[in-house]
């Protein structure tokens, strides 16, 4: 089988302390832009308002038309087309009104396949072990509403003299083309809309057709926003460099594939979502059926299957090419990032390695974040600052306020702290070891330990249920004193490690935990965060080494950055333990890893550095 090379490209020439939010963004006076006797935007306090003559629903323009782009991933020697739906102000046909777009894209508009657990990868092997095939889910019943394709931000913003954009991605609903999940054709579509709202490329009223639309009513000036799957691709067309796109708001994207489906060299699942992998992905969203089998054949199988290594786990040049921190050259739009510190589907590095290199790179940037699960969008209020003033150019403080928006344990997700920037710029690492007691509850100190402790590998074990255990042969288990002070973390914790294993693999996973356990509903009461790691890439991440029985390697890596404050009266718990039922593979029990005590630390990012620490728990 024929191994794809991408979409093909179509060589064409171009056609025509603690402050308030609310009072932060109250301070700029009123203002209408453009300046016409026709009804226009109208801003105050530097955000848009509604219109009274853009709130009739019964005045709306929709309609939906096919963008062509320029290229051709399905194979069959045309450029693909993608299906766009248009919800604007009647005014724009009327009165001459040309307006900013607020776009969204997204390949679930149509649907998505069966979530049934027989079309994901079965997790139940042994580490490094050829994974059991997966049956294939029946095939999706697109659901292909026209002339709109999705109803969301209509309310919101057209009301408030934006137009509305939606798109389907390539090789859903009704728009052509084959989907990569991560491949360039998810980047270069919306770049062909945010074109043919510039006069740049071509819209057709039909799929095959030649009868034009244009996009004469758009000022040129657009803004994305999306949440998860919807919001890696506001980043993904913002990597393309394309002119007119001048604001996005991606809500909890997934930055890099290789990120979402492995941990540090290991096979590590998106939480809730035990089994998928990239094809599953792909089979998820793929809706529209015309060239189904080709897609199939040259995207699923010959690029996706035959370069993922679900065996390894290891990063290649296949992964590479669906990590967008690798892409970030061309990006010139404003980014405002949005997450949540304990969404365990797409974690929290996905928006945080994005926010560090676009503010390296003096891209304007802003990062919001909440203590929540999966989603979550930034304050309305902020999202409008920021639209307003990049898409119309509204006069407001939005380049002066905060960088970092963080919402507190207590606090509701429309009110967020601000911070100068995250991680917290008084954070400093300070490093922890495990001093002994670990099959207990042992010691979590400031002082290295001598020795060896051993745990032994029980998938049918949770986290949770290690966790709270008084002892576990399963899990070692290290623990500060009870803090006497409130203790403030904010940014990434490094884990070092000195391991040995009794087979060539095993999963190994850590996390950091607030003592006691509660089982709280509360979701920020019990996990701080956590990390993976395969040890056969103790040397490379790139190419996994099988392990000697009984010989010690080194790894160090990351754990999920986290903004959290530890109250007065926990512990904080560093738990080590192997396979991690809610995450890794399940390999049958009984694996043993030894670690070297002296030989493994945990340094936390603490505000406050040392002394905040030992104000809390002691020198």
């Amino acid at each position: 089988m024929a191994k794809a090379q991408g979409p093909q490209m179509l060589d064409r020439p171009s056609r025509p302390p603690r402050v308030g939010l609310t009072l932060l963004l109250a301070c700029v006076t009123s203002s209408v832009l453009p300046s016409q006797s026709a009804p226009g935007p109208v801003f105050q306090d530097g955000m848009a308002q509604v219109v009274p003559a853009f709130r009739d629903r019964e005045t709306w323009i929709q309609e939906d038309l096919w963008v062509e782009t320029t290229f051709d991933s399905n194979g069959d020697g045309k450029p693909d087309r993608v299906h766009v739906d248009v919800t604007r102000p009647g005014q724009t046909e009327t009165d001459g009104l040309r307006v900013a777009v607020i776009y969204e894209t997204s390949p679930y508009f149509a649907g998505v396949s069966s979530s049934d657990r027989r079309y994901f990868w079965n997790p139940n092997h042994e580490v490094g072990a050829e994974p059991p095939k997966h049956d294939l889910p029946p095939a999706i019943e697109p659901k292909n509403g026209r002339p709109l394709i999705s109803r969301s931000l209509i309310g919101q913003w057209v009301p408030r003299g934006f137009a509305v954009v939606h798109s389907s991605s390539p090789g859903t609903g009704l728009s052509q083309g084959c989907p990569t999940v991560g491949g360039a054709n998810e980047a270069l579509a919306p770049k062909a809309v945010i074109d043919w709202l510039n006069g740049r490329a071509l819209g057709f009223k039909t799929p095959d057709g030649d009868e034009v639309v244009e996009a004469k009513w758009a000022t040129g000036k657009v803004g994305m926003i999306g949440t998860s799957y919807n919001g890696t691709l506001p980043l993904a067309a913002a990597t393309t460099g394309v002119d007119g796109l001048e604001a996005i708001v991606p809500v909890a994207p997934n930055t890099s594939y290789y990120h979402y489906y492995r941990s540090n060299g290991l096979v590590r699942h998106p939480g809730g979502w035990m089994g998928e992998d990239i094809d599953v992905l792909y089979n998820f969203i793929h809706s529209n059926p015309d060239r189904c089998d080709w897609c199939d054949d040259n995207v699923r199988d010959g690029e996706l299957l035959a370069n993922f290594d679900r065996v390894t786990g290891d990063y290649n040049e296949f992964w590479a090419g669906r990590d967008y921190l690798n892409q970030l050259g061309p990006l010139k739009a404003a980014v405002l990032m949005a997450h949540a510190f304990n969404d365990w589907n797409v974690m929290p590095e996905h928006s945080v390695r994005i926010y560090e290199a676009v503010k390296a790179k003096g891209v304007p940037s802003m990062a919001y974040f909440h203590q929540g699960g999966h989603g979550g969008d930034p304050p309305f209020d902020l999202v409008n600052k920021w639209f307003s003033h990049y898409l119309y150019g509204a006069e407001n403080d939005v380049t002066d306020l905060p960088r970092s928006w963080v919402v507190r344990e207590q606090d509701q997700r429309g009110d967020p702290t601000s911070y100068p920037d995250y991680p917290h710029p008084g954070a400093s690492l300070v490093t922890f070891h495990p001093q002994g007691g670990g099959e207990g509850v042992g010691t979590l100190g400031l002082s290295a330990h001598v020795g060896v402790e051993s745990l032994v590998d029980d998938v049918a074990k949770t986290g949770a249920d290690l966790a709270k255990a008084e002892s576990s042969p399963n899990r070692l288990l290290y623990a500060t004193p009870e803090l006497k002070a409130p203790l403030h973390i904010s940014g990434w914790s490094e884990f070092k490690i000195r391991v040995a294993s009794s087979k060539p693999a095993a999963n190994l996973s850590v996390w950091l935990v607030s003592l006691p356990w509660t089982d709280s509903r509360r979701i920020t009461d019990d996990v701080i965060t956590r990390g993976w790691a395969d040890p056969q890439n103790a040397k490379s991440l790139t190419e996994s080494a099988p392990l000697e029985p009984g010989e010690f390697v080194e790894l160090s890596f990351r754990l999920q950055p986290d903004d959290q404050v530890i109250p007065a009266g926990q512990r904080i718990g560093l738990m080590i333990f192997s396979s991690d039922r809610d995450f890794t593979l399940w390999p049958e029990a009984g694996t043993e890893l030894q670690i070297d005590l002296g030989e493994t630390s945990l340094q936390l990012p603490v505000v406050g550095g040392r002394a905040a620490v030992e104000a809390a728990i002691g020198g």
